[in-house]
């Protein structure tokens, strides 16, 4: 598990607007609550500055399974989309789908 320094980050970035605490996010995580977990998760997804070392918080199945039922809506679309792809390909080997970021040969 994460260091409180490391939650109190997450608390500042994803939850600025938000009353929560790191044992909150502790209780989360080690829970069963998959709507919290899912709400958590998109917190991260869309604010977290360390994004790829946060969404290691979650267990690795947990993790593919709301990257693959993650849609983007339509606001900030492209930023999410970039997010999610990045993480898909950094965790699962996905194919990469952000032509900027693709080598060119």
């Amino acid at each position: 598990m994460k260091k409180e320094t490391d939650f109190n980050r997450i608390i500042k970035e994803c939850f600025w607007d938000l009353n929560i605490s790191p044992e909150d996010i502790r209780n989360i995580l080690s829970g069963s609550d998959h709507r919290s977990r899912t709400f958590l998760f998109e917190k991260i997804l869309a604010n977290s500055t360390k994004l790829l070392l946060d969404l290691q918080l979650f267990d690795k199945n947990t993790l593919k399974t709301m990257l693959e039922n993650y849609k983007t809506g339509q606001f900030n679309h492209d930023y999410l989309f970039r997010r999610k792809n990045i993480a898909q390909v950094f965790f699962f080997d996905k194919p990469l789908l952000i032509d900027e970021l693709k080598w060119q040969i």
